[in-house]
């Protein structure tokens, strides 16, 4: 079983149309379950990590067998947890990345598997520093014409996060129960 977590932006909450969305995609692909994450009511970027990692040590969810997926503050959340636990995968929607308020800005993805999409019309974060963020890394990345909030692109998002969810499936390592 792979366990995918969903994180959701500043502005945002936990029943948010794009992690719904998400939410149900995840569920009806097997072998996954979905982890919707509720940060609201805190909005420093470390606080909603730590939140983050506690949920996964109280589940005691190994990170090589976790996807994140994570919108805008929600990205960076995921992206940052990546950076200190290798994950099986990123799957990042115009995040947080690039911006000076935060710490680790642009944190190094320890992920088997990543892929962002951003809008070309964000007014929210920068292209250009999600553009250099993908560069550096060599992360999978589609620009598409929409803005911060994804919601035009909602049917190319569900179609990546499908095609990401059965490459990682099919490149996780088993469960010692599974050996």
């Amino acid at each position: 079983m792979i366990t995918v977590y969903l994180s959701h932006g500043l502005e945002s909450g936990p029943g948010a149309f794009k992690v719904q969305t998400m939410k149900t995609l995840v569920e009806a692909h097997d072998e996954c379950a979905a982890v919707v994450m509720d940060y609201r009511g805190m909005a420093e970027p470390e606080e909603r990590l730590a939140h983050l990692l506690d949920t996964l040590a109280s589940r005691h969810d190994d990170p090589a067998r976790c996807i994140m997926v994570g919108s805008s503050l929600g990205g960076w959340v995921s992206a940052a947890l990546s950076s200190t636990h290798p994950v099986l995968g990123c799957f990042l929607l115009a995040p947080a990345i690039g911006l000076p308020r935060y710490p680790q800005s642009c944190p190094r993805l320890q992920a088997e598997h990543s892929h962002i999409v951003h809008g070309w019309r964000d007014d929210v974060i920068p292209v250009d520093g999600v553009i250099d963020y993908a560069r550096t890394q060599r992360l999978s990345l589609r620009l598409v014409d929409d803005d911060h909030r994804l919601h035009l692109s909602m049917p190319t998002i569900l179609q990546d996060l499908g095609a990401f969810l059965d490459v990682c499936h099919s490149k996780a390592l088993p469960l010692k129960d599974d050996l």
